[in-house]
């Protein structure tokens, strides 16, 4: 890699949007550096073909970050920087351990914001649609509601914090020349293999479907929705990284957004699509929701998009069985 092109650093470049996101620098010829768990890039299946170019342990991007306020120390990689997208985090909305999630998704973003903030480095990073709790508050990306918003789990409660912290900076002054933060919505798309219990319906779909030829969805446990009709707005990972890369190279000054598909579908539509990707007959059993899971189930989510449009991406995402299908057809 020329050491005169400018770098895009993409942490959480092993996990399943940021490989997805890796391989959209590729095809338009943008130089990486990857950030991650070593490791990781060896033991996945689910990232074999990809060129993650110059890799960076996590912990040592940490200490790099810290001791790059020392001018003399700054490593290579850090210099002639076009954006940093972090996309490095705990993702696990089931994990309980509030100090590790404060220090692996908030003190980390804290140390990646003012790296970016000192040296004028765009950045954009991945708030979730977790901080939407139940929704009492709707799922409009006004900014003037975060505080309010109540999380139904740590995760969620997380990366709410650091979207407060990140609006504290900017009215201190303390930002990069654009920032941009994406409430992920349900992501779903191919490289997901890894993630195990915390993949998308899509995949699970998709693996019951092989393996018993049916696909197991949980009964409601709320009398406005019939069992299957749950909804949530999923949204294809090729949209999602064609709207970071938007933010990376400062097409959007600043703000928090969510990212979603904009519509709500329900699973029974998610699952029938597969079906029908996969050119198999429809055939959906509906099992009880784990009784731990109940009071902290999403029942419906649908992100406002107006904000990200009116902030200037203004591409058209694709349907549900549009993005099943180009999945379906990449595994």
């Amino acid at each position: 890699m020329s050491s005169t092109r400018k770098r895009i650093i993409v942490t959480g470049a092993a996990g399943f949007i940021g490989a997805n996101f890796i391989e959209q620098c590729l095809r338009q010829n943008l130089p990486v550096v990857s950030v991650d768990r070593e490791s990781y890039f060896n033991q996945r299946e689910s990232l074999k073909g990809i060129d993650f170019q110059e890799i960076v342990d996590r912990d040592r991007f940490l200490t790099d970050l810290e001791n790059s306020r020392d001018s003399e120390t700054v490593p290579h990689y850090l210099k002639n920087v076009m954006a940093i997208v972090h996309l490095g985090a705990c993702t696990d909305t089931t994990e309980l351990d509030v100090e590790y999630l404060r220090k692996i998704n908030l003190e980390y973003s804290k140390s990646v914001w003012d790296f970016a903030a000192r040296n004028k480095v765009p950045l954009v990073y991945a708030s979730s649609a977790a901080t939407y709790g139940a929704g009492e508050l709707g799922y409009s990306d006004d900014e003037s509601l975060i505080s309010k918003l109540k999380p139904l789990n740590p995760y969620g409660e997380s990366k709410r914090l650091f979207d407060l912290w990140v609006l504290d900076q900017e009215k201190q002054g303390n930002t990069p020349p654009t920032w941009a933060g994406f409430k992920f919505f349900n992501v779903y798309g191919a490289r997901e293999g890894h993630k195990g219990k915390m993949a998308s319906v899509v995949y699970h779909s998709k693996q019951q479907i092989l393996k018993d030829g049916e696909v197991k969805l949980f009964k409601s446990h709320r009398p406005e929705f019939k069992d299957g009709e749950q909804k949530r707005d999923f949204v294809w990972v090729g949209d999602l990284v064609q709207v970071l890369l938007f933010a990376a190279q400062g097409k959007i000054k600043r703000g928090i957004f969510n990212l979603g598909s904009g519509g709500a579908r329900t699973f029974y539509d998610l699952a029938s699509a597969v079906f029908d990707s996969m050119g198999k007959k429809r055939n959906i059993r509906f099992i009880d929701m784990p009784k731990d899971l109940q009071p902290r189930y999403q029942y419906y989510t649908e992100a406002s998009m107006n904000r990200l449009r009116e902030a200037g991406y203004t591409t058209p995402f694709h349907t549900l069985e549009e993005g099943v299908k180009k999945t379906l057809a990449s595994s």
